[in-house]
């Protein structure tokens, strides 16, 4: 294993990739350094001297400003770096047009749905349109247990607080949220659960799902039924028997949309996990795939390596929009758009957003940007697409499920038991952490530490991926997890 390594020619620091004690020499390529204090695994040793206000180079770009002088051999974080970010800036076009060679096909086993889109689960899916049939929705879920089996995998409720006292676009929101889910293809059927007086009720809701397939969707205001459980139960019976009818088949790799998030980044993240990821992206991506890269304030600070990538000069001013909208959205509330990273991410060696941010669009990998979306909004292009939605773990991976993602991958220093609508695989950025959650991690990329290629990485996460949309379930899943979140902005009445 290596002690540190320099990401870029042009870095003047390095990562340890363990604990470094004050007093050991250290040799990265021709530098020879001597640390001057402990350094933590993740975190960062200058290499050279750097002036007090001097930029300080990782990944190849600046990722903030010293506070003061920085000795070569110090420790560099927080109490010495600072963000050299600020608030509204001008962006010029300067593309660079990447070209991924096609690979050959690759297949997983899922679901044809009616609507020709492909499925990795099939599952029933109880949607509340409103908060207040939470607990009839959760009673659902326990009562229709029964009803699994054979090639119905599961029965699953997706409770939230929304769909009434809503204004503008919190409102909008919940309802293109709820709408994506239920066409979401790992759904093999849905029961949407109305009260019968909320703003975002059934027959409000229908507009936004358009055509329907009748066997697979089935509707119940509760107001309108005397015992709302025994005429749910009938429902979900109907949904049961059709979904046991469905069986797995041979679906070209091409039809596969992962998401991509990460969360409780460490130091090690941008270095093992979110390339691997990236490298995992351009794979899918080379195979006819579709990959979606989300939370948008933590592309601040390395925006530009995506607007660059961006095909074509609409899509670039769509990616300036998709990042002014957030720092707008950060000022109306009068928060600085810097406030970021995590007490987590500092602990494992991020110091500043900039740093978090070319860390967290590793997970790009260098494939072109071919679709730019909205929250809510259905992916169309295949290849690699941004989606507007906040850093938050359930929030964005919401989101990502919602514009068509069939798996979210999602990658992690610290770790978290969460799940979301889809099969979240949790990704570690070191082996510790793989080892000590072992119920919650399901792929350990902190073996790039051990000199493991990121191209043999990407090509077994490749293929841990076609194992999951064939059956194959996720940790969270085996606990029975379950979560959802939708974007809240405004004002409830």
């Amino acid at each position: 294993m290596r002690d540190v390594i320099r990401i870029h020619e042009k870095d003047n620091v390095a990562v340890a990739l363990r604990t470094v004690a004050a007093g050991e020499t250290l040799e990265i390529g021709e530098i020879s350094v001597t640390a001057l204090e402990k350094i933590p695994q993740g975190h960062k040793i200058a290499l050279r001297r750097i002036p007090a206000g001097g930029e300080v180079i990782k990944y190849g770009y600046p990722i903030g400003r010293a506070k003061a002088e920085i000795r070569a051999g110090q420790w560099v974080h927080v109490h010495n770096l600072g963000t050299g970010l600020g608030e509204m800036l001008a962006y010029r076009y300067e593309p660079v047009h990447p070209q991924l060679p096609e690979t050959e096909h690759a297949f997983f086993e899922g679901f044809r749905r009616t609507d020709r889109k492909a499925g990795v689960r099939n599952e029933i899916w109880i949607i509340p349109t409103v908060g207040c049939v939470n607990s009839v929705a959760r009673e659902l879920e326990k009562k229709a247990q029964c009803l699994a089996g054979g090639t119905l995998e599961a029965v699953v409720a997706f409770p939230h607080p929304y769909g009434c006292s809503q204004m503008g676009d919190d409102q909008e929101y919940t309802r293109r949220i709820l709408a994506d889910l239920i066409r979401h293809p790992n759904a093999a059927g849905v029961l949407v659960l109305g009260l019968g007086c909320e703003n975002s009720n059934i027959p409000v809701l229908k507009d936004y799902i358009g055509e329907y397939d009748a066997q697979r969707v089935k509707f119940l205001q509760c107001q309108d039924v005397e015992d709302e459980q025994a005429a749910a139960m009938e429902l979900l019976g109907e949904l049961a028997r059709y979904a046991k009818g469905l069986k797995r088949e041979r679906i070209d790799a091409c039809e596969l949309v992962i998401g991509m998030k990460c969360g409780g980044s460490d130091g090690l993240s941008g270095i093992t996990a979110n390339p691997a990821v990236g490298a995992f992206s351009d794979l899918l991506i080379s195979k006819g795939g579709t990959t979606i890269l989300t939370e948008v304030p933590e592309m601040f600070g390395a925006e530009t390596i995506l607007m660059n990538r961006c095909e074509t000069p609409e899509l670039f001013e769509r990616t300036v929009d998709l990042i002014n909208d957030f720092k707008d959205y950060f000022i109306s509330h009068h928060q600085t758009i810097y406030e970021n990273p995590s007490p987590g991410n500092k602990a494992g060696g991020i110091s500043t957003l900039e740093d978090k941010s070319l860390g967290c669009t590793q997970k790009s990998g260098g494939a072109p940007v071919r679709g730019v979306l909205a929250y809510g909004e259905p992916v169309k292009e295949r290849g690699l697409n941004l989606l507007s939605a906040p850093g938050n773990d359930l929030v964005a991976s919401t989101a990502l499920a919602a514009s068509g993602a069939q798996i979210v991958l999602f990658t992690t220093g610290r770790g978290t038991p969460f799940a979301s609508p889809v099969p979240t695989v949790k990704i570690s950025s070191n082996s510790a952490l793989a080892g000590k959650k072992a119920g919650w991690i399901d792929f350990d990329a902190g073996r790039m530490t051990e000199g493991r290629p990121i191209r043999e990485t990407a090509r077994e996460l490749f293929a841990f991926v076609l194992e999951v949309a064939s059956g194959k379930r996720v940790k969270s899943e085996e606990a029975g997890f379950h979560d959802m979140a939708i974007f809240k902005q405004g004002v409830t009445l």
